[in-house]
């Protein structure tokens, strides 16, 4: 993008791609924050599929957008989808309108990786799909972190007396 004042929405209309490295976590393990370079080209409507990972704006109460990149999830009617981040418990529908662009490529370390390829589809069959099975492994992972870490902070609190 050429300046901080283009939004990607306007961008995405102007050149038709944008290119840019990801903020947030949300979609580990695939993209990795700050490292990972994206591009995303500006979505054909009648192209979109399941597993697609999107480019959507959030409006928030204000009527201001927040851009957020999700994979989707499930074709729903009405020309709506439940669209949810790989690394997120939850998920949010979204209709057309807020789809902006899709994601067409992922650069690591220089290198492309395909999103076509044995390795990303593997990923999306073990991880992406069973999205029920996803959401009660994170639960549980979240629930380890936050009991481990409860625990370690109470040894320390009983050594420090």
């Amino acid at each position: 993008m050429e300046n901080k004042n283009t939004t990607f929405k306007k961008e995405l209309e102007k050149s038709g791609v944008i290119v840019y490295t990801n903020v947030g976590v949300s979609m580990l393990p695939l993209i990795r924050e700050n490292r990972d370079i994206l591009i995303i080209k500006k979505v054909q409507t009648e192209t979109l599929k399941k597993y697609d990972i999107v480019l959507f704006e959030r409006k928030n109460t204000e009527g201001r957008g927040r851009y957020i990149l999700h994979r989707i999830i499930k074709l729903l009617p009405d020309k709506k989808y439940f669209i949810a981040g790989d690394n997120c418990i939850s998920g949010e529908i979204v209709e057309l309108e807020q789809i902006l662009g899709v994601l067409t490529s992922i650069q690591r370390k220089n290198k492309p990786m395909s999103l076509q390829g044995f390795r990303y589809k593997t990923y999306v069959y073990l991880w992406c799909a069973p999205y029920r099975f996803r959401f009660l492994v994170l639960k549980a992972k979240n629930f380890i972190k936050y009991f481990f870490s409860t625990v370690i902070r109470k040894l320390k609190q009983a050594v420090k007396k």
